[in-house]
């Protein structure tokens, strides 16, 4: 595999930090991060936020990740069981001037893309209660409440794009994972909502993306190709706190082998979710274009029960599983998912130590 993109390796999380900073400063708009779960994405996009902090004085970074999600907790009234709202940590910054600002406007016009409940703001006592039809103070699912809060930090990043004051702190944004594992639908609407935003924003901000949803990563490279950034696969290297950065720009569908990286990790460890399937026959059928292939099954082609595998891979793969609630698979998909990834893995070689620490030479029989 000659004439790819050089390997770049950082001794420290700190450094890794730097790189993606100095890439900013040089006439980058965006640098797009993939990396597979487990890599340390949250921390690096803390990390990035507090060298905002030591060189500017202040904050410079207003960041969107797991933490963001922790300013919000439910109030179940268990004693009435009626009045249930979501309590905001008002005491962050990242609810600058929001009591003043009046947010609902801006938070709805992107919610409605995405849900069908509405909402008010108790800006008194900082909660939020959810209707949907006739239904008040209803508990929305873990699901709906991540869209609302991402609907919340796009209206935030509106409002700084647009020079309001009370973010006027803002010079860069992180956003680590939005979409964590949604379905292809709306991993697609997501991406091409926020690269809009991004791209009217460019010119007053610089953003750092990071994701280990392919589908989202490709969409946000597709969106955001005519503006100045720079794209990666971020690994994790063998030494605690070792990381490799490699450019994408010149390696076809690099983020899909770094995709299966991740499937071979979960079928390892045993921990293989339905949609996992989704993610290998998505893998197989860019194998199988790759080719010139008509159909995915030819990537599995002359393996013993090729057929089995086939039909298990257009059964298993059509699901509507749950992104926000994963299914872990039975004991005999499991088996079954472990053999087709085998003997795909066996047909196509991928001479990438850095990703794989070992190639199977033999399938199994589930």
């Amino acid at each position: 595999m000659s004439g790819q993109p050089k390997i770049h390796t950082y001794k420290s999380m700190n450094r890794l930090v730097q790189r993606l900073r100095d890439d900013l400063k040089n006439d980058q708009d965006f640098v797009l991060l993939y990396a597979y779960n487990g890599t340390g994405k949250t921390r690096l996009s803390m990390a990035f936020k507090e060298a905002g902090k030591k060189k500017q004085g202040e904050r410079d970074t207003l960041y969107f990740n797991a933490y963001t999600e922790d300013l919000f907790h439910w109030d179940n009234d268990l004693d009435g069981d009626a009045e249930r709202v979501l309590k905001i940590n008002s005491a962050s910054r990242f609810f600058s001037g929001f009591k003043e600002l009046a947010l609902e406007e801006k938070i709805f016009a992107y919610l409605e893309r995405y849900a069908d409940f509405d909402f008010r703001i108790d800006y008194e006592n900082w909660t939020v209660t959810f209707t949907r039809e006739d239904a008040t103070h209803i508990k929305i699912s873990r699901g709906e409440e991540n869209i609302f809060i991402w609907c919340i930090y796009l209206a935030i990043c509106e409002l700084t794009i647009d020079g309001s004051a009370a973010y006027a702190w803002v010079k860069c944004l992180y956003i680590d994972d939005p979409i964590s594992s949604l379905d292809d639908n709306n991993a697609i609407a997501v991406a091409s909502d926020l690269a809009q935003l991004l791209i009217k924003g460019k010119d007053r901000l610089k953003t750092v993306i990071s994701s280990h949803h392919g589908l989202f990563f490709n969409v946000m490279c597709n969106e955001l190709k005519k503006t100045p950034h720079k794209k990666y696969f971020l690994h994790r290297a063998n030494t605690p706190d070792s990381y490799t950065l490699r450019a994408t720009d010149d390696t076809p569908f690099f983020h899909h082998v770094a995709m299966l990286s991740e499937l071979q990790q979960a079928s390892e460890t045993g921990k293989l979710y339905t949609h996992h399937f989704n993610m290998l026959r998505s893998i197989l059928e860019k194998t199988a274009t790759f080719f010139g292939f008509n159909d995915f099954s030819a990537c599995i082609h002359g393996v013993e029960d090729e057929v089995l595998y086939a039909r298990a891979l257009n059964l298993l793969s059509h699901g509507k599983y749950s992104a926000y609630e994963p299914t872990e698979m039975g004991d005999d998909t499991k088996a079954l998912f472990q053999v087709i990834l085998k003997a795909f893995l066996i047909r196509y070689r991928f001479d990438l130590p850095e990703l794989f620490t070992e190639v199977p030479t033999q399938p199994s029989q589930p």
